[in-house]
């Protein structure tokens, strides 16, 4: 009888099991320990930053694909952003060879919370996320 407890305990085990493909996504040591915000949508890893800077708000974007999160060059990415005002700007990023991610500046100082929707277009496939930063 004293093997129905370790059973048992395996059994325990197998949540901490299956949870850990799941923390494996965004725990994953292929340079995305940059520290923002992470959405994975289908086989896509998306993870925004944005960085306060003087008169503006850099903004990146690192657009990873597969199991071992490959850099995706050839999209076309456009973040959609809604102001604290309300207003809405879009604002194309570029792909920065050197940093292997999308780049782009928000020239506005509005104090408060600003809404990001990033859509990227891969080779015709639609990759949505959405983030938001305070300033």
């Amino acid at each position: 009888t004293e093997n129905s407890p370790v059973a048992s305990t395996s059994s325990a085990k197998t949540p901490s099991v299956i949870a850990s493909p799941v923390a494996k996504k965004t725990d994953s040591p292929h340079g995305e320990s940059k520290g923002g915000q992470v959405v994975e949508t289908g086989t896509y890893h998306l993870e925004f930053l944005a960085e306060k800077e003087t008169n503006a708000t850099h903004m990146d974007l690192y657009l990873l694909t597969g199991d071992n999160h490959e850099s995706v060059t050839n999209a076309k990415v456009i973040a959609q952003v809604q102001l604290p005002d309300g207003k809405q700007k879009s604002i194309p990023l570029t792909y920065d060879v050197s940093g292997k991610h999308y780049t782009a500046a928000l020239f506005e100082n509005i104090t408060g919370q600003y809404q990001v929707k990033i859509t990227a277009d891969v080779k015709g496939e639609k990759v949505n996320g959405r983030f938001n930063f305070n300033r």
